[in-house]
């Protein structure tokens, strides 16, 4: 059985969709043959606070699921501080550069990027050993960071970004790009690098759909997921209205932008609007079978960004609501997945939400199987798994 190691900022017991996405990339190449081994950081992800397992600790060696996870020690921190950031980023890449500069790595590696100065050292370590790097890109960075406004267009840091960029690009063997834009972002500096589209598929599925109507209920709305600056789920509660209308918005997650929501839902108990905090994933899988359409919020359009929340939702049969602009919107469209309001602009979003507030029960069940139908046959992670396999990338 060949060997293959996969280097990522997250990998569970941490929430969130980084997190899932290279479990599931993880438990896929094992389940087709491979010996996967995971290099990390100690869990600590959302709350910045090391997970009470590894506390103490500055390496720690596991098998999750027949899968060989190594963790090496971190600094951890959510703190919005620059610096408290870049130490801690920091913290995890100098463990980084020395355990893959003295210890043996298999002939192929997975490197998840971003962050962009840990998927830097790895390249680098690995191209010196000439290892095959399968670099996985998920969000563009600087380009998302400029977006965002977290950098400075042609700043000291944003020069810095840009070289480190350029450079997984040019030393990585093969690319995965989880969208077209971010393939068209790769061409543009190497043409003629090997790059595939790996899309965030979920690695759950449904076996059938069970139509469930109960006319004049609620429509429930809802958002699940990481609540920081990019998501803007803050803006949302203070702009959305649903006044007079037959929709509840249900809240779930954790991030930089809780303790405000929360206190702003103190304040404001009448607009329909309920803040129920992090579940477990198969909680929230199983909580939101009686849920009925999805928000799905980005608070720019990030140019190469397509939430994995739209692939999942689906195959839970679940109608989108999307509010996020780019290449996210194109694929709700051309799938017909639900409804597009434009990013960041509430009268379109309002608007919206009170055609689906008209929709009776039984027109939006027949929605979500028309969903649900469609992702089963379009949204397949191990026909894309083994397509990748077929084509020598893995």
């Amino acid at each position: 059985m060949e060997e293959i190691l996969i280097i990522s900022n997250y990998y569970p017991p941490e929430k969130g969709a980084a997190a899932n996405r290279i479990e599931q990339l993880a438990l896929k190449l094992h389940q087709n043959n491979y010996v996967v081994s995971v290099l990390c950081p100690l869990a600590n992800y959302p709350k910045g606070v090391l997970f009470p397992e590894y506390r103490g600790k500055l390496f720690v060696e596991e098998n999750l699921q027949n899968i060989r996870v190594k963790r090496l020690w971190i600094y951890p921190s959510n703190s919005a501080g620059i610096f408290v950031r870049i130490l801690s980023v920091l913290s995890f890449s100098f463990g980084l550069f020395f355990y893959l500069l003295l210890k043996k790595t298999p002939k192929k590696v997975v490197v998840q990027s971003p962050p962009l100065l840990l998927s830097f050292i790895s390249v680098l370590i690995l191209s010196l050993k000439r290892k095959k790097i399968i670099l996985n890109v998920s969000d563009l960075w600087p380009l998302a960071a400029i977006e965002l406004k977290a950098l400075k267009v042609n700043s000291f840091s944003h020069k810095i970004s840009q070289f480190l960029e350029r450079f997984i690009y040019k030393k990585a063997t093969v690319i995965l790009g989880q969208s077209n834009e971010i393939i068209t972002h790769i061409h543009q500096f190497f043409p003629n690098k090997e790059c595939h589209l790996y899309r965030n598929y979920p690695d759950f599925e449904l076996q059938d759909f069970e139509l469930k109507t109960t006319e004049n209920a609620t429509i429930k709305l809802f958002y699940a997921g990481l609540l920081g600056i990019a998501q803007g789920v803050l803006e949302v509660c203070e702009k959305i209205n649903l006044e007079h209308l037959n929709i509840e918005f249900h809240i779930f997650g954790e991030g930089a932008e809780k303790t405000q929501i929360e206190k702003y839902l103190q304040n404001n108990s009448s607009k329909n609007i309920f803040f129920h905090g992090m579940l477990e994933r198969n909680d929230l899988i199983n909580k939101l079978n009686s849920f009925d359409v999805a928000l799905v919020p980005l608070k720019t359009r990030i140019y190469g960004s397509v939430p994995s929340k739209i692939f999942e939702y689906s195959a839970l049969g679940i109608p989108i609501l999307y509010f996020g602009g780019g290449e996210g919107e194109t694929i709700v469209k051309e799938n017909d997945l639900g409804w597009i309001a434009e990013v960041m602009h509430f009268n379109p979003l309002n608007t919206t939400l009170k055609e689906i507030s008209m929709i009776k029960k039984s027109e939006l069940q027949l929605i979500k199987k028309r969903v649900f139908e469609h992702s089963k046959t379009h949204f397949n992670l191990d026909l894309q798994i083994e397509k990748l396999i077929k084509t020598q990338v893995f």
